[in-house]
């Protein structure tokens, strides 16, 4: 029974010391430097890109606005101003992509819209919406860096 118990204490204590070397810490000049509140979330805005309007763009006219759409995405991320940014595939509801803007307010987000070619053609509309999520968000853009051998 001693020996039972001795065991049960040892793991008991070697889970605990095990968790305590795990869990991560607080590191507050990060959460500074990314803007985190206490949760460690922040405002963001959310952008929904549908298909827009303009249905009588040629092949080659449209190529060019969506050449224009790529260079203005890597440009906003350069920038700190895009976290995220992506296509959705094929579906039945004309939604086309994502962009979550690192501002937040969503006239600051309609100011950046404004700059995508592909939405001043109206080949895309983009609802904006609040957001809030993790201020980690952010460090997205230097991850995926280092993990595309192909840049766009």
């Amino acid at each position: 029974m001693k020996k039972s118990l001795f065991v049960i204490g040892l793991l008991l204590t070697s889970t605990l010391g095990f968790s305590q070397e795990t869990e991560a810490k607080y590191d507050e000049a990060l959460a500074k430097s990314l803007h985190a509140d206490e949760y460690g979330m922040k405002k963001y805005v959310f952008c929904l890109l549908k298909s827009g309007s303009n249905t009588t763009a040629s092949k080659e006219e449209s190529k060019k606005l969506f050449e224009g759409h790529m260079a203005n995405i890597n440009k906003l991320a350069k920038e700190g101003k895009l976290v995220v940014a992506g296509p959705f595939m094929k579906n039945d509801r004309n939604y086309r992509g994502i962009y979550v803007f690192n501002v937040e307010t969503v006239e600051e987000a309609k100011a950046l819209v404004a700059t995508d070619p592909a939405i001043q053609a109206k080949l895309l509309e983009a609802e904006l919406t609040p957001w809030y999520c993790t201020a980690a968000l952010q460090e997205t853009v230097k991850i995926h860096d280092k993990i595309s051998r192909t840049k766009m």
